[in-house]
């Protein structure tokens, strides 16, 4: 962020980065949150897409890959690995990437979480037809 830079311009490249790698889903969070936090919405917007993803040292799909990584380690987040799966298949990341990431978290998160997330992986999987997923 610059110093002439305003919220809103920062809100407005957020919206743009979010647009660009949710797609269509991209407004359904801060619908969501509209009647109870507008305020968590916009930093959602504002400070997550318009001044972490906006950076370019990462590229989308290894920013998805590192956000899959992160909410299987953490679990409790199917609602949010849910929408980022999506993503990833959106930024480019093949079902099998996907699978083999989720893989390769089990030795760090264990089965449970592992688990988990493989198969909230499945279910947005299913809903764009993309099983069966044959590594």
């Amino acid at each position: 962020m610059t110093a002439e830079e305003t919220t809103q311009d920062r809100f407005d490249r957020g919206m743009r980065k979010l647009k660009e790698v949710n797609g269509e889903g991209a407004g359904a969070v801060l619908d969501a949150l509209a009647d109870v936090s507008p305020e968590l919405a916009h930093q959602l917007v504002a400070w997550g897409f318009g001044d972490i993803y906006s950076r370019t040292e990462l590229s989308p799909r290894d920013r998805q890959l590192v956000t899959l990584g992160m909410l299987t380690a953490l679990g409790g987040c199917e609602p949010q690995l849910e929408v980022h799966v999506g993503t990833s298949l959106n930024v480019g990341l093949t079902p099998v990437e996907i699978v083999e990431t989720l893989l390769h978290a089990t030795a760090y998160c264990g089965f449970p979480k592992a688990l988990n997330a493989t198969f909230v992986a499945k279910k947005v999987f299913a809903e764009r037809g993309l099983l069966p997923v044959n590594p």
